[in-house]
């Protein structure tokens, strides 16, 4: 037995495929990858996501007036 993988990006495409596979009375299997949004997160991706959700929350805050950011000169005067 040989096994032969195809990576289709189109339904249109898989259609067509799987006409000819069915026509040539071949097996098949479809096996379909998750989408990226579907996909877990590795640990810096991890990372990365919390520190994005945490300064939308401080801009969020910012803009309710909620909270001051601090002006980029009095940050670039701490370094």
């Amino acid at each position: 037995m040989t096994t032969l993988t195809i990576n289709i990006a189109d339904k249109k495409t898989e259609k067509a495929i799987k006409a000819v596979l069915d026509a040539l009375d071949l097996d098949y299997s479809v096996t379909k990858k998750p989408a990226a949004g579907e996909m877990p997160l590795n640990k810096s991706e991890k990372e990365i996501y919390g520190r994005l959700k945490k300064t939308a929350g401080e801009i969020k805050l910012f803009k309710e007036g909620k909270i001051k950011l601090q002006d980029a000169n009095e940050f670039l005067n701490e370094l």
